[in-house]
């Protein structure tokens, strides 16, 4: 009790002072009785629509859902979950967190428009935000190979309960497909050829687009994974070495395609 008392002092003393210039001795301690529960009140609404907090809650719990709705979780989409969990650096309090979020998702009653109603009214003008979100998914959807119907409309549901409006699940799709293919062709020392096909398919263009466009291009992407401003505008510390990596394979995507302009 009395560490929740220190973390209210400063409204419980100003409570305290405004009570004692009001109503004396009792004044101070009415005051301050009153000035602790409405700090205590205001920061509790404040973590119930933190959107850190939401992201994080929401990233592991439709993670679960998409693992569970064609009937089986396999050992490679518990693996990515893992994966993630310690990119992000996850202490033993956090990682219990997410894997209880994981574990609510692949629940038959789980409510995925529920879950997502507060993050989408809080990432509604965070678009670089939401598309953070979107491709977490669609890789946790990836997980065990190609996405099968079942978890193609989860992901479907989540574009529509984010409001994502104009952009195209199929488009970010071809992007995140991209971005684990031209990973694992790189670590494979694969086809040269291949390797720029994944590269112009990550920025979203085609061999055929000027110069100009491919740097338009690339100065999107780098724009919209920029793990500062992402962190900024709602995602999770924790989540920023996701995004940094993101901004890393778009760098090495857009040096590969300008060296193969080059020769």
């Amino acid at each position: 009790m009395a560490e929740a008392y220190q973390r209210h002092t400063g409204a419980i003393l100003i409570g305290a002072l405004i009570g004692l210039f009001s109503g004396g001795f009792v004044g101070l301690l009415l005051g301050g009785f009153v000035g602790f529960f409405i700090s205590r009140a205001l920061k509790g609404m404040a973590k119930k629509v933190n959107p850190q907090l939401l992201f994080f809650k929401a990233s592991f719990s439709v993670m679960g859902r998409i693992a569970k709705s064609d009937g089986r979780v396999t050992e490679h989409e518990i693996q990515f979950a893992r994966t993630v969990m310690s990119q992000m650096r996850l202490d033993e309090l956090r990682r219990k967190e997410a894997i209880d979020h994981f574990t609510r998702g692949k629940d038959e009653l789980f409510d995925l428009e529920a879950e997502l109603r507060p993050l989408a009214i809080l990432l509604r003008h965070r678009p670089d935000v939401k598309l953070m979100f979107i491709e977490i998914q669609l890789q946790a959807a990836m997980a065990d190979g190609d996405i099968s119907a079942a978890e193609r409309q989860v992901l479907e549901r989540v574009f529509r309960a984010l409001e994502f409006g104009n952009v195209n699940v199929e488009e970010v799709l071809a992007r995140v497909k991209a971005q684990r293919d031209f990973f694992r062709h790189g670590q494979d020392g694969g086809d040269p050829k291949i390797l720029l096909k994944d590269a112009y398919a990550i920025l979203g263009v085609t061999e055929t687009a000027t110069d100009a466009d491919v740097k338009k291009a690339y100065r999107r992407q780098m724009s919209q994974h920029h793990p500062d401003k992402l962190v900024s505008r709602g995602l999770p510390e924790e989540m920023q070495e996701l995004a940094k990596e993101k901004s890393q394979e778009i760098q090495a995507a857009y040096e590969r395609i300008k060296s193969a302009r080059r020769s």
